[in-house]
């Protein structure tokens, strides 16, 4: 049986919706006004009709229903640059919503040009919140301040905007600037109208991290996690579709310079939730600010719930790069230490200090023996699919200083990836070697020359 074929027009629909805007432009021609409803739902009753003519009388076809919930409309994502190994997501990342999701109390409406007053310093220290807590990434679920959790959301967090904007709402809060006006917290957006689902992205500009600007240090909100690193100006996939943003918010103090921070922490649990025998969420949550200030060396396995010494060692060292000694740097966090972890305040530990220098070896020295004579070298088993650890971050680092960088659309990570592999074989294969030698998992030789 031939299905027959309707062409049928309806007048033009002025419904401004991100998924009527959508059909509009994709579409050949509206659908017939008989169908009724909402004009995007309108083209799941059409596809449901042609369904049920093609297979039969004797075989009822599933309905099928248009979705058009508020916070995923079905046109606007992050998708492309914004997943692992630039995979392209399917999910759409939603357009505009209230803090905690659909379900939250709107926001009242702002206008852009009222955009709430911020200074750079607090717009990085939320950005650092996320990071020191590792949000995890989604396009649907929605963080305990209230912001959704992806790129888009991130940015709403850290500029401190009243709901959650996405790629085509956020630059009508800020104005764009040349590369060379980019200060911390700006950003870096690519929108992409024509297909919005694929590549949209946006990242948080931390500050230049060499002399010749080719390299920044991004903050954003990427799979599995929110995360701060050494990015390629201006991405590693799409570079030249970024565009630089300034918030209309940013205030200054009249001589130019920026107001203190007034960015409130989290409350301080108690001393009795630190130290030995200790075993709750507040010790992960002090690991991961530790880290994110320059720690990392003083855990070989990550933070966790449980007190260790790494613990102690960590918290002692970020004490003391406060200029703190005796008593006050005794590696337990009390009420002063934890508000500068949890409000950004204060100095990082410095990388002689906390053995944070950019290289594994150096790490390794500190937190870790070596591994079959070769200094840093944590293991096989640490390289293998499923693994997710620092030193994957760190590996992946390495290659890209080694030229080694085109395998990765979105720049390397703690999770192990196909990326890694394929990376660490092409360093291989530059050694000469080939067959089992050159499989792309890094055994201690291809540590030593990728770190001599």
């Amino acid at each position: 049986m031939v299905a027959p074929v309707f062409e049928e027009f309806d007048p033009v629909s002025d419904c401004e919706c991100p998924g009527c805007v959508h059909w509009r432009r994709v579409g050949p021609r509206p659908l017939a006004g008989r169908f009724g409803g909402h004009p995007a739902a309108r083209r799941a009753l059409v596809v449901a009709a042609a369904a049920s003519a093609a297979v039969g009388a004797g075989q009822p076809a599933m309905a099928l229903t248009a979705s058009h919930a508020p916070h995923r409309p079905g046109v606007p994502a992050d998708g492309g640059a914004d997943t692992p190994q630039g995979g392209e997501s399917d999910t759409p990342q939603g357009g505009r919503a209230p803090l905690h999701g659909p379900r939250g109390k709107p926001a009242g409406p702002v206008s852009p040009a009222d955009a709430p007053a911020t200074t750079r310093t607090d717009i990085i220290n939320r950005a650092k919140t996320w990071i020191a807590a590792k949000v995890p990434y989604s396009m649907e679920d929605y963080w305990s301040d209230g912001y959704r959790q992806d790129c888009s959301g991130y940015v709403s967090m850290a500029w401190g905007l009243p709901g959650n904007e996405w790629t085509g709402s956020l630059g009508e809060y800020g104005v764009k600037i040349a590369k060379e006006e980019l200060q911390p917290g700006d950003i870096l957006l690519f929108h992409n109208p024509d297909n919005p689902e694929k590549g949209s992205h946006v990242v948080i500009f931390g500050g230049w991290t060499d002399y010749t600007h080719t390299k920044y240090t991004a903050y954003e909100q990427t799979p599995p996690h929110a995360r701060r690193q050494s990015t390629p100006y201006a991405y590693w996939s799409n570079s030249d579709r970024y565009v630089p943003y300034r918030y209309k918010g940013v205030t200054k103090t009249a001589a130019g310079a920026e107001p203190a921070s007034t960015t409130k922490g989290v409350p301080y649990p108690g001393a009795e939730f630190f130290g030995p025998g200790a075993n709750n969420d507040y010790v992960t949550q002090l690991g991961r600010m530790l880290i994110a200030r320059g720690a990392g060396a003083y855990y070989t396995k990550g933070p966790s719930p449980v007190w260790s010494d790494a613990d102690r060692r960590a918290t002692q060292a970020f004490q003391q790069a406060q200029g703190w000694t005796g008593a006050a740097a005794d590696g337990l966090p009390g009420p002063v230490t934890w508000d500068l972890l949890t409000t950004g305040k204060g100095k990082n530990i410095p990388a002689a200090a906390g053995g944070t220098a950019k290289t594994p070896a150096a790490a390794g020295t500190a937190g870790r023996p070596a591994s079959h004579g070769v200094p840093g070298y944590p293991g096989r088993n640490l390289f293998r699919p499923g693994e997710e650890n620092e030193y994957v971050t760190q590996l992946g680092q390495r290659l890209v200083e080694k030229g080694f960088g085109s395998f990765y659309a979105t720049g390397p990570g703690p999770r192990w990836g196909e990326a890694d592999r394929r990376a660490v074989e092409a360093f291989q294969r530059s050694q000469g070697w080939r067959g089992g030698a050159a499989d792309g998992y890094p055994g201690p030789e291809t540590w030593r020359r990728l770190f001599s």
